[in-house]
């Protein structure tokens, strides 16, 4: 009996030293499973690894879930696609294999307010984080200052070249809030570093004949166009909001006046 706690201390020594966790945790269990199912040691072995690895792979979508920002409540699961016209229903069905990210194509989203551009790109984007792809979310107001705080500090390349590690970036709600031409110049070094070598993901409820209030500067504009629109596909979500839609459904019945 010594020897065999001896064994088995030493074996979870070992594999603590190895990190490998998982293993460490499930050993017992698995043991006595493959001896009721007379396993090999093959089997039992396999068992393990496999336990181990699923683990893992799991920890690190948590992990890429959390680094992305995404908002983990705007999935596609909680997104009605039967809002969507059938053309449209097919073309976001196109983009799930994440085969965009892989040819650097950008992705935007234009539509009416409440329409589901954040909701739908969203999702689309953590159908990315789990295909194992880096993304990163942000609100186009938050990454405007982000980058001109960096601008200020003289560190704005090192913090293109933070970003220049993810696959896909979603800029959300571009032009919602007016921004200076200052912030505005540092949004565009971005997109000009980030052309042809990473996807941007773009929500904004302004047409780009109306990008000029955004960008300042015609030809800014045009430059700024013309980079996002190369490899690019679009997505027209003018589809009514679906939170007026709920309000609606939401709302009391107004009385019948006849039974008064």
């Amino acid at each position: 009996m010594k020897r065999s706690d001896d064994e088995k201390a030493a074996l979870v020594s070992h594999l603590k030293g190895l990190h490998l966790p998982t293993i460490r945790s499930c050993f017992e269990e698995l043991a006595r499973q493959a001896e009721q199912e007379t396993l090999s040691y093959e089997r039992y072995l396999l068992a393990l690894v496999e336990r181990e690895l699923q683990v893992r792979r799991q920890h690190r979508l948590e992990r890429q879930l959390r680094d992305s920002r995404l908002p983990m409540d705007k999935d596609l699961a909680s997104f009605d696609m039967k809002r969507l016209p059938a053309k449209l229903a097919r073309q976001v069905k196109s983009l799930l294999d994440g085969s965009f990210v892989d040819r650097r194509e950008n992705l935007l989203a234009f539509g009416t307010v409440g329409g589901g551009k954040t909701h739908l790109l969203c999702g689309i984007a953590q159908e990315l984080v789990r295909q194992g792809r880096k993304v990163y979310f942000s609100t186009c107001s938050l990454l405007v200052q982000e980058l001109l705080a960096a601008k200020r500090d003289l560190k704005l390349s090192r913090a293109i070249k933070k970003l220049a590690r993810y696959e896909a970036m979603v800029i959300d709600d571009l032009g919602y809030v007016q921004q200076s031409r200052e912030e505005m110049e540092v949004l565009f070094t971005l997109l000009a570093e980030r052309y042809e070598r990473g996807s941007v993901m773009i929500t904004s409820n302004l047409p780009f004949s109306k990008w000029e209030a955004i960008f300042k500067d015609p030809m800014t504009t045009a430059a700024a166009i013309d980079r996002l629109v190369h490899h690019c596909v679009i997505l027209e979500l003018n589809i009514p909001s679906y939170r007026m839609e709920q309000a609606k459904k939401n709302r009391p019945d107004p009385p019948d006046a006849s039974a008064a």
